[in-house]
């Protein structure tokens, strides 16, 4: 039986009727047509669904939407500022680091939970933090290289991305045991 849930994603409200067993890939892919978020697998195994729940990187097809009722969910769509890319998109794409596109909005919301928390990480802090999310095309080299270049451009930017600078969302703990 549905129920009434409201989901606040990228800083807007939606009030939507579920069922309570639908995962917050499938609702943010098939309900609110953010199709950025990719289910690729289904087991929480290549991570290409990985959104951001209150600054935090999850697992969009392991997470029940209903679970999400009280949260800020971050999908690739919500880092643009009208037309402008998020420093963390502008260095993927001047990088080379898309390929097929499958993993990449993935990797950009895990490199953006990984810089909220630590500005300047290092190539080896960078590839545990993405070590999570598969990519079957780049070889994790020009992905690396991307998410490194950002910091500076993101301090050189951040005027223009308001509250999506890269350091004006600290990653927060996590209130439960997980």
């Amino acid at each position: 039986m549905k129920q009434p849930v409201t989901l606040q994603v990228n800083g807007d409200v939606h009030e939507i009727y579920i069922e309570p067993c639908r995962t917050l890939a499938e609702v943010l892919r098939e309900d609110l047509g953010l199709t950025g978020t990719k289910a690729v697998c289904g087991l929480g195994a290549c991570g290409a669904c990985t959104v951001l729940l209150d600054n935090r990187p999850i697992l969009s097809c392991l997470t029940l939407a209903v679970a999400c009722k009280d949260n800020k969910i971050t999908t690739i769509e919500g880092l643009k500022q009208g037309e402008t890319l998020h420093p963390l998109q502008d260095a993927f794409v001047e990088n080379g680091a898309i390929q097929c596109g499958m993993c990449t909005p993935a990797m950009i919301m895990t490199a953006k939970a990984l810089l909220d928390e630590n500005p300047n990480p290092s190539e080896q802090e960078v590839r545990e933090a993405i070590s999570g999310n598969l990519c079957r095309c780049t070889g994790y080299a020009k992905i690396v290289e991307a998410i490194v270049s950002v910091p500076d451009k993101g301090r050189d930017q951040a005027g223009k991305h308001g509250g999506n600078s890269l350091e004006s969302r600290p990653l927060l703990a996590p209130e439960s045991g997980e």
